[in-house]
């Protein structure tokens, strides 16, 4: 009878080769960790079917005695993972080279050069991915199928955050007192490590408020209880939940345990797929049927991309939370600038917000035309001013030449 993959894992890690790889890599990074166990198990699978039942443990000892090749194995996996025609060339790259840092990591030696001469990895291609405008993000976001989902892609539209590590932000890490608002992202969720803080536009701010407060209404809550003859009874009552603030802010509800972000991201990802399927925007990849043309991360690329445009493109890597150049460097108060000029670039719904900033500019507009009708009377009067002059100027040089005139005259006389 097969093992369910729970109980494979389970049963890889009492292989001692296998829990101290795996134990170097928790101390680094946990979810690193959690993804390494699982290609080791998918290697596994390859290893029972291709070796009759052979161990990892007992595969490292043979590749150290001799009496087996590391090449041939890494060869032949790699064989074996491109016959599963569901798997994309990066996930076959990914998975092989795992094993390969396995083997160095207990000490077999692996050549660079033969790798690449006797292990042929799949090359990977390169596709431009689908470019999302503000018009598309505002119609997904007027389509989204309830109120959770509309804050969570709003919060990633305007931020550009990672879609999982946005499922980690806990309601004491959003801080509505700032201005602008702001949330403060822990560094262990983080790629860099690095603690920083995310700008909130207005918008996203009201919108998260409003989510929250839908999160904690008060609702009627229906159970069933046993009288005192033993019938079953329906009980109804009204309760409001309290708000906790270690609860992360994208969970639908309130239990002992705190939810999984990576449970919350399968939710609200098949949700999101349905919507754009519902509009008409749910295409997939090609060669890719498991992959839509937009994602999640479709946001990330339209907030860098609309940021870079507008002239920002090292503030636009520090707004993502790229570690960016080493030489950028702003204090807090040129940043918040920054963010207020890029602000209505990232407001898709405010249509009050968006009308007043369009209002403002065409206040602008109206001022400058004015300056530049006084600089243009000015540089008429300016002109009709130096007419005059010259005019003035030509009659008193006519009159100079007179009066000499007049002078030769008086003094042939003399």
């Amino acid at each position: 009878m097969p093992f369910t993959k729970e109980e494979s894992v389970s049963r890889l890690l009492e292989e001692q080769l296998v829990k101290d790889f795996i134990s170097t890599l928790t101390t680094m990074n946990k979810s690193t960790a959690e993804q390494y166990l699982s290609r080791l198990n998918i290697f596994n699978n390859f290893m029972t079917k291709e070796f009759n039942d052979l161990t990892i443990n007992d595969l490292v000892n043979k590749i150290k005695e001799g009496s087996a090749d590391p090449y041939i194995i890494l060869s032949r996996y790699c064989g074996y993972l491109k016959s599963s025609n569901d798997l994309s060339t990066i996930t076959i790259k990914q998975r092989v080279i795992t094993i390969k840092n396995f083997f160095e990591y207990h000490d077999i030696d692996i050549n660079p050069k033969k790798f690449k001469l006797k292990v042929r990895l799949p090359k990977i291609v390169r596709r431009n991915k689908e470019a999302i405008s503000k018009k598309d993000v505002i119609e997904i976001l007027n389509n989204c199928s309830d109120i959770r989902l509309k804050t969570y892609v709003m919060l990633l539209a305007s931020t550009g955050m990672r879609a999982v590590k946005a499922l980690n932000i806990r309601i004491k890490d959003v801080d509505f007192d700032n201005k602008p608002f702001i949330i403060y992202v822990r560094g262990e969720n983080t790629k860099t490590k690095t603690d920083r803080i995310i700008f909130l536009t207005d918008e996203v701010t009201n919108q998260l408020n409003a989510w929250l407060k839908y999160k904690h209404r008060t609702r009627r809550i229906c159970y069933q209880d046993k009288d005192d003859t033993g019938n079953k009874k329906t009980i109804s009552v009204y309760r409001t939940p309290n708000i906790q603030k270690n609860d992360l802010v994208f969970s639908a509800y309130q239990s002992d345990q705190t939810p999984d972000p990576k449970s919350l991201y399968g939710e609200l990802l098949t949700s999101f797929g349905k919507t754009l399927d519902r509009i008409g925007k749910g295409e997939k990849e090609d060669n890719n049927e498991r992959r839509r043309q937009i994602t999640l991360h479709s946001f990330r690329r339209f907030v860098k991309s609309t940021i870079s445009d507008l002239g920002y493109s090292d503030y636009s890597e520090w707004f993502i939370g790229h570690s960016g150049s080493t030489y950028y460097r702003k204090k807090e108060s040129e940043k918040i600038e920054i963010f207020r000029k890029i602000e209505p670039y990232l407001t898709f719904l405010n249509v009050y917000q968006l009308e007043r900033q369009g209002a403002d500019i065409q206040t602008k507009i109206d001022e400058l035309e004015f300056l530049n009708q006084l600089l243009r009377e000015r540089d008429k009067s300016k002109d009709d001013s130096i007419s005059m002059l010259a005019d003035q100027l030509v009659n008193l040089t006519e009159r100079l030449k007179e009066l000499e005139q007049k002078q030769q005259q008086q003094q042939k006389q003399f």
